[in-house]
């Protein structure tokens, strides 16, 4: 008769885990991914020159489209980043027209925050907080460098306006870039979304901007990487991070 198993002590014990993945291509993309594994197959018999460019160009715009799993903070005062990229500009400015007005976010000027998407980028955006969809609006534009300030203004570009459960009206623009052409929106207005909630994508460079209330204060700082979903650009009430002018 054998002895029963000591039971494990606290740092043995298995807690639960989690297994590192590779991203899943968003269904948006997979039809250029495909694309371009059609196009690299038939290189092999056509111009086989070509074939390992084609390669490259195939894993790229495979990892362009991943939709990677973001772990999203909790908590009703935090405003979570609506993209990856370089935080490039924090300045107070006019709020745009079409977020403008009693519906949207009234009109005196905001905290704007302003994230750069390389082409190496995650380019599915998020919602910031938690809410309801008041507004969808589109504008066509030119496709200067996203990077400049007045993208903000004459790109193609799309604003969206979310009602959290408070009240509180956060706005945010997907401004297309020099490379990108098609702003692709997953949500309308009434729709209810979750904080860090997939809202649409910019195809191939482009940029966001998000406006904060006042009674938010800015948590990064110009030149830090966000994160869409994970990193918390404004806290209400926080103190301001060191180096923000508010």
């Amino acid at each position: 008769m054998g002895y029963p198993d000591k039971p494990p002590s606290q740092s043995s014990r298995h807690l639960g885990s989690v297994k590192w993945r590779f991203p899943e291509v968003h269904p948006e993309g997979r039809k250029y991914v495909l694309i371009a594994a059609v196009a690299t197959f038939v290189s092999l018999f056509v111009w086989s020159f070509i074939t390992w460019p084609l390669i490259g160009l195939t894993i790229w715009v495979a990892a362009f489209f991943r939709d990677p799993v973001r772990v999203t903070p909790v908590g009703d005062d935090l405003l979570v980043s609506p993209a990856d990229g370089l935080v490039t500009l924090i300045e107070r400015v006019p709020v745009p027209r079409e977020l403008a007005g009693p519906q949207a976010l009234g009109d005196a000027p905001m905290l704007r925050v302003s994230i750069f998407m390389s082409v190496f980028d995650v380019h599915i955006n998020r919602t910031p907080i938690a809410g309801t969809i008041r507004q969808v609006v589109y504008i066509s534009g030119r496709f200067l460098n996203a990077d400049l300030d007045k993208a903000s203004e004459e790109n193609e570009r799309q604003h969206i306006v979310v009602e959290g459960r408070d009240g509180r009206r956060i706005g945010f623009t997907q401004i297309a870039g020099l490379v990108a052409r098609r702003i692709v929106p997953f949500v309308k207005p009434g729709d209810m979304v979750a904080v860090g909630q997939r809202v649409g994508l910019i195809r191939f460079g482009s940029r966001v901007d998000v406006y904060l209330p006042d009674d938010m204060v800015c948590q990064v700082t110009l030149g830090q990487r966000a994160v869409a979903g994970e990193t918390v650009i404004a806290r209400v009430g926080a103190a301001p991070t060191v180096g923000v002018a508010q």
